[in-house]
């Protein structure tokens, strides 16, 4: 069990986190013995599942500096701690038991001030305080054996499921309760520690207006990725009114540090949005350097590239698109490849030969009961590139799929060492300056005023300030 349960991710998924213990001075806090090895492999995925660690020394030194002041104010034992910064766009933040804490860039990039960033820690250094790890551990064993006595003992492997079912609610509720006791731990320690209380709840906010700027960039409002109620953590309303409320039995707004100038000093130069060695996304267009590659997607799509994979969705949710590649087995032709069908379920027709990029490619069709489909692979070596097109009904996205793979190039080594990620840059806003101005900096971003007021913590109807500085995105 323990790989499962040594991970905490408390801005999104699971988040059980292994149990604390005595620590002797000078360690990293806290230190258990027994489970060091553990921890030193699931350091060693994350750091493989989140693109390595990002060297920022600024950042790293702002983020330390909060550590210790969090550690000399904290409830319970609190001993040393040391951060990690994943070089990954995703908002998230993780501590495991040993003492190590993981923020991803992308989540650095949200915080506005000092105040928040502490918040974001503050509740990782909870969950390990709080002993949440051990507790959810056995609640999991005690589940798993109640259900395996049902099942084998009274030979009734229906009520087993009903016992399992019933059993993931508990832990849900369990988990979520723990989400809501580390909050109102943290807004209690950044006080101690002379930070703003109110910190927790602006940048809560700003968790749920990213979550519904990226569900809106994929045709989904808000309102329709509810959280499911086996979610381990409580909606982000819900958070908010609990650490608001904490904020208020704590002191009236005003009270403690924002520093707000420092933080913005220290993420400065921060990349943003995907490393050009995993791909890159440039409003239609996809370029990886790594693989020096490139296409555009069909007009009124938006794209989102994985560790793996880019998915793109049209802007009415009719079509979809899927680009990723596989390695052709020794002695397997594309043809062969591409005749066998790589979509399980979907007889592929049609195969044409042809040239893409001045690659050996093949073009194909399919159809689902629901779906129709194009298809292209692309042979670079013993590398296929693949690109899948799906329109929903009868609609043949034929006419799309030509386009995507007209666009598809090979890029030469100076176009690909000219791909460049993005960066936080910092400009002050001038006394003519409006939310479409200063959002006209960053030309090359999806819905750049939506993007501008998220990044920045403004809500729907905020606008630049004169003489202040704000944050933008660009090379």
């Amino acid at each position: 069990m323990l790989p499962g349960l040594l991970l905490a991710g408390c801005l999104g998924g699971e988040s059980p986190l292994l149990p604390a213990s005595t620590t002797a001075e000078g360690e990293i806090a806290p230190r258990i013995s027994t489970l060091q090895r553990a921890s030193d492999q699931e350091h060693q995925r994350l750091l493989a599942a989140f693109g390595g660690e990002y060297r920022a020394p600024r950042a790293r030194a702002a983020l330390d500096e909060v550590v210790q002041r969090l550690a000399k104010a904290g409830e319970g034992q609190i001993g040393r701690y040391e951060i990690t910064i994943l070089n990954s766009p995703v908002v998230n933040a993780f501590a495991l038991p040993s003492g190590r804490l993981y923020v991803t860039r992308g989540l650095l990039a949200l915080a506005n001030d000092t105040s928040e960033i502490a918040s974001v820690l503050a509740h990782e250094i909870a969950h390990v305080t709080a002993r949440h790890a051990v507790e959810r551990a056995e609640k999991e064993a005690e589940s798993a054996l109640v259900s395996q006595v049902v099942s084998q003992v009274l030979k009734d492997p229906g009520r087993g499921e009903a016992v399992r079912a019933g059993s993931k609610l508990s832990l849900a509720k369990f988990s979520r309760q723990q989400e809501l006791t580390a909050d109102q731990i943290s807004v209690r320690n950044i006080a101690r520690a002379g930070y703003d209380p109110y910190g927790a709840g602006r940048f809560l906010s700003t968790l749920g207006r990213n979550t519904a700027f990226r569900s809106s960039g994929q045709n989904q409002s808000a309102d329709d990725k509810r959280l499911d109620i086996l979610s381990s953590h409580p909606q982000t309303p819900e958070r908010i009114a609990a650490v608001t409320a904490t904020a208020r039995q704590i002191a009236a707004p005003g009270i403690g540090e924002r520093d707000t100038g420092r933080w913005l000093d220290a993420i400065e130069g921060l990349a943003y949005g995907d490393d050009p060695r995993d791909g890159v996304v440039r409003g239609r267009r996809y370029l990886n350097s790594a693989l020096r590659i490139a296409f555009s997607a069909p007009e009124g799509f938006s794209l989102e590239a994985a560790q793996d994979m880019v998915i793109g969705v049209s802007a009415n949710g009719a079509q979809a698109l899927r680009f990723d590649s596989v390695t052709l087995k020794s002695g397997q032709t594309l043809e062969s490849y591409v005749a066998a069908g790589w979509i399980e379920g979907i007889a592929t027709t049609g195969i044409e030969k042809t040239e893409i990029g001045g690659l050996p490619a093949v073009l194909a069709h399919g159809r689902g009961s629901d779906w129709t489909f194009r298809l292209a692979a692309v042979q670079a070596g013993e590398r296929v590139y693949r690109f899948i097109l799906a329109a929903r009904g009868g609609a043949d996205p034929e006419r799309q799929m030509r386009g995507i793979v007209d666009s598809f190039q090979v890029m030469t080594p100076a176009e690909a060492q000219a791909v460049r990620p993005m960066q936080l840059r910092l400009v002050t806003a001038g006394a003519g300056d409006t939310l479409a101005s200063m959002a006209a900096r960053m030309p090359e971003q999806d819905r750049p005023e939506a993007l501008f007021q998220l990044i920045n913590g403004l809500d729907r109807n905020g606008t630049p300030t004169s003489g202040q500085r704000y944050k933008i995105v660009a090379e």
